[in-house]
């Protein structure tokens, strides 16, 4: 297993779950757009093998959403055009391709077969056979703007860790003997969401002890969030310490098969009126399956007659079972078959996405698979006004990329793309989907067009598990240059520049006026809401879109702000809000410290300077001592512990136990590292060191006392002679991605020992490494799904003026089948006197009128309104407005430098 490759989604899935997924075969049928999606996914996450099925030559139509295939591809295999690029992502992945028919033989030879480009009389057969012998089966399947997916996992399909949370976990302050037992928790009971009926374990309890070793154990919560339990009347009296943690107990799941679920279609909805419209989507799906049976072909793009054959076989089919009877939206059927011709490719990567995680659920029987159907649409990207739609000579087929596309929305429509020029900020997982849409849907690639793709990283090995546009040759170097190379190999059309400098206030010469002035909209794929609201201040300063997307493991979120529309972007405005926040580091700032204190301990570190690496093991030795013995009590004698704070136990040092040994370890290689020195991997060594060092020694071994500061000043000129012949010292600054540095190592034994110290439960290398590490938890296929989400924002924005309600916010968590997709909130409105205006209004002068001067603009404002001038400096919006139209250039928005300066 490659730590390095996969550690982002190593947080997500776990190592059992990533070793089952290393040794899993999957059967891919159908290589147009969904499936190189599918394909792309499953091979950045590391399936062990993958093999691809699709005699059918390649075509003008796919190009609109496969990325995998080129002008060069046409006519070949889409499967064997489709080999090389996609083996290029992950060489630990065995890809081969299979070019004769699906047979019997062959299912029996994967856990787990995807069809996403087949007839129904495929699936049926296919699915029953897979249904028979226990073979995991996924459909997937888009028709324009429509798509669906399949699952059947079997009849008896365990589901081992059925959510992505990790288990509660509380300290334990007092268990009662009786029946039944109260077990009262430390803190705030409100942080330790347990349910009743929850089973728990204990550990790390002191008098009752009978509870450490029992089964996991049934509990009721209480009014005040204590937990009742069991019969504790013949155990121990408790004592201290002890830790209650929830234990996640495997599920079934039924599913049946595709023959029978067609009939009794179990979908995925949040209300009956979203049922309702898959239950109409289901039987849309039925009625093009059997048109294409029936004519060879499927409907015309925006052909009438088509469209009303399609309504007409939706009408004929058998009713729905276990289902109320409801009258089917032939205006929904109607615009599904007009548009069903087209190939998407937001489309693709959203049902791609959630494809690849559910074979994935069924790989590694983590996370609850799909009850089965799972129905979109996004048929909100149409213009509402009947008038406004394509007609079929607009979308006829033309030989070229866009052909799939055009099918949908036309070449008017293509055209406006083409023009268009936006910015990408961040070149990262989600910025890589979304300059590869943008290749594919042909944005920017006219005369006038253009895509600025903004990032100052540069590539880590970590980053290749989901940036599926850099390769293992690509590391080092900066993301928006690979990124821009490789889009324009996606598409050599497509007018795109990179640009390595930050977008923040240092560079507002460089993303000023004349830049925005040319852009249409932006898109934030970053990783911190600092960045993502500076952004959103400077588009809504310029009155651009913004689209906006983000994900922490299998959850994404993809949001989209148009002026005068919708609300402006408002996320988290605390620093501790962000993914990418610092954590508050163990021990006291430089700042904070008092000078004599601060000078005490500079003066211990340059009186005892070690010469050997001896000199640094007694030192590391010493530091333990202080830190997990004697540190529990001040100096003074004095408990630094009180009241409710709990009470910690002073550690004696022994070379046999593990964390103490890594501290010591870690410690003084650390140490000889800042002094200079060679440090010691040799662990035999380092204890037969230990054995032979005295005990160490209750003072602190860098901290002169304050009694003899003075005279130890007079000392310490003395020694800094001596000190000049040697080298200076070297800080050692913490690196999250060696793990060979021992910067880890230290962190790792310092939190486990003091956890050791209050009996806290310890945690893994893996969860302090994340946070320390400040490391986002993430996988490809929730990056997938919401890039393409915003693809389908991008569709409305571009098309031209619309209503509030044609957008949509859209939430999810693949873990746990949750999908919500809202229209955003309208811009809040302000009012003064008679004034209203919001965020996006902007003062003007009107016509006929010199322009004002800023004195002669507030003395009319306060004539006119009463409103003093230091009100103005109240609410920024205000301000803004008006010094915007009085100064030669836009002022700095709120949160630059010297915003209340200028």
């Amino acid at each position: 297993m490659d730590g390095e490759l996969y550690s982002r989604q190593l947080y997500v899935l776990g190592l059992p779950a990533m070793q089952r997924i290393r040794g899993a075969n999957v059967l891919l049928s159908g290589l147009r757009g969904l499936g190189a999606e599918v394909a792309k996914n499953l091979v950045l996450m590391g399936v062990g093998s993958l093999t691809l099925h699709d005699p059918h030559p390649t075509c003008w139509a796919d190009l609109a959403a496969q990325f995998f295939l080129s002008e060069e591809s046409l006519g070949r295999s889409r499967a064997e055009a489709s080999h090389a690029l996609l083996a290029q992502l992950n060489e630990a992945v065995q890809i081969s391709v299979h070019t004769g028919d699906i047979t019997e033989d062959l299912l029996l030879a994967f856990q787990v077969v995807v069809l996403t480009d087949s007839e129904l009389e495929e699936q049926l057969k296919v699915g029953a056979f897979c249904h028979e012998h226990g073979v995991h089966f996924l459909v997937a399947e888009t028709r324009g703007l429509v798509g669906r997916l399949f699952c059947d996992f079997g009849e008896d399909f365990i589901v081992e860790d059925p959510t992505e949370v990790e288990p509660v976990t509380a300290a334990i302050q007092d268990i009662s003997q009786g029946l039944p037992g109260i077990v009262t928790l430390r803190g705030d009971t409100n942080r330790h969401p347990f349910n009743d009926g929850d089973l728990v374990t204990f550990s790390g309890i002191e008098g009752m002890v009978e509870l450490n070793s029992c089964s996991p154990q049934p509990v009721r919560v209480q009014k005040d969030g204590s937990l009742e339990i069991g019969d504790t009347t013949a155990f121990s009296r408790y004592l201290r310490g002890g830790v209650v943690t929830e234990v996640k107990m495997p599920k079934t799941v039924r599913h049946k098969s595709l023959d029978i679920a067609l009939l009794q279609p179990r979908v995925v909805a949040q209300n009956s009126q979203e049922l309702q419209r898959a239950h109409c989507l289901h039987r849309a799906f039925h009625a093009l399956h059997k048109f294409q049976q029936l004519h060879g072909r499927l409907p015309k793009p925006w052909d009438p007659v088509d469209a009303e054959t399609v309504v007409g076989l939706a009408q004929s089919l058998e009713p729905l079972k276990g289902t109320k009877e409801e009258s089917l939206d032939e205006a929904l059927l109607r615009r599904i078959a007009l548009s069903s011709a087209g190939t998407l490719s937001p489309m693709a990567a959203i049902l791609g996405g959630v494809a690849a995680q559910e074979v994935l659920k069924a790989i590694s029987r983590k996370f609850m698979p799909l009850d089965q159907w799972l129905y979109f649409d996004a048929l909100e990207c149409l213009p509402e006004d009947e008038a406004l739609l394509p007609n079929p000579e607009d979308c006829r087929l033309r030989n070229c990329r866009y052909d799939g596309q055009i099918a949908v929305f036309g070449t008017g429509f293509q055209e406006k793309l083409s023009c268009q020029h936006y910015l990408l900020v961040g070149a990262g997982a989600i910025g890589c989907e979304m300059l590869k849409g943008f290749a594919l849907v042909g944005l920017g690639v006219g005369a006038n067009g253009g895509v600025t793709v903004a990032d100052m990283d540069h590539i880590e090995r970590s980053n290749l598990s989901r940036q599926f546009l850099f390769r293992p040759q690509d590391i080092g170097r900066p993301k928006a240059e690979v990124a821009v190379t490789a889009a324009q190999r996606l598409n050599p059309d497509l007018n795109v520049t990179s640009c390595t400098c930050p977008l923040d206030p240092t560079t507002e010469h460089i993303y000023g006026d004349d830049f925005f002035s040319r852009v249409d909209g932006a898109v934030a794929a970053l990783d911190s809401f600092e960045a993502r609201h500076y952004v959103a201040a400077r588009c809504t300063h310029y009155l651009r879109p913004l689209l906006e997307a983000g994900t922490r493991g299998t959850r994404g979120s993809a949001s989209v702000f148009v002026p005068n529309v919708t609300d402006a972007y408002k996320g988290p405005a605390s620093a501790a809000a962000s993914e990418g926040a610092s954590y508050p580091l163990t021990g006291t700032s430089v700042l904070a410290m008092d000078r004599t204190t601060l000078l005490r301990q500079v003066m211990g570190v340059l009186k005892m300077r070690p010469r050997t690496w001896q000199d640094c093991v007694a030192w590391a030795l010493g530091h333990w001592q202080l830190c997990f013995h004697d540190g529990i009590v001040l100096q003074d004698g004095t408990l630094f512990w009180s009241g409710s704070k709990r009470c910690p136990q002073p550690l004696q040092f022994d070379p046999n136990q593990g964390m103490h040994f890594l501290y010591v370890l870690a410690a003084a290689n650390l140490y000889s590292q800042m002094h200079g020195l060679p440090g010691s991997r040799d662990q035999t060594a380092l204890r037969e060191l230990l054995r032979l060092l005295p005990e160490p020694d209750s003072a602190h071994p860098n901290l002169i006392s304050a009694d003899t500061l003075t005279p130890q000043l007079r000392e310490l000129q003395e020694s800094l002679e001596d000190w000049s012949k040697g080298p200076p010292l070297k800080p050692v600054l913490f690196g999250k991605e060696d793990d060979d540095n021992f910067h880890e190592d230290f962190v790792v034994a310092a939190s486990n020992l003091r956890a050791q110290n209050y009996g806290i439960l310890l945690v893994s290398r893996a969860q302090i490494k994340q946070t320390v590490g400040q490391i986002i938890p993430a996988v490809a296929t929730s990056t997938a799904v919401v890039a393409g989400l915003l693809g389908l924002e991008l569709y409305k924005v571009v098309s031209g003026p619309r209503p509030l309600s044609t957008f949509r916010q859209s939430y999810l968590h693949l873990a746990e089948n949750y999908f919500i997709r809202s229209v955003p909130s309208a811009p809040a409105l302000q009012s003064f006197h008679h004034l209203k205006w919001t965020c996006w209004c902007r003062l003007k002068v009107p016509a006929g009128q010199p322009e004002r001067t800023l004195e002669s603009l507030l003395a009319h404002i306060q004539k006119e309104y009463g409103l003093k001038v230091k009100m103005l400096l109240h609410g920024q919006a205000v301000l803004y407005s008006l010094t915007y139209q009085v100064s030669p250039k836009p002022p700095p928005i709120p949160g630059s430098q010297n915003w209340f300066g200028k």
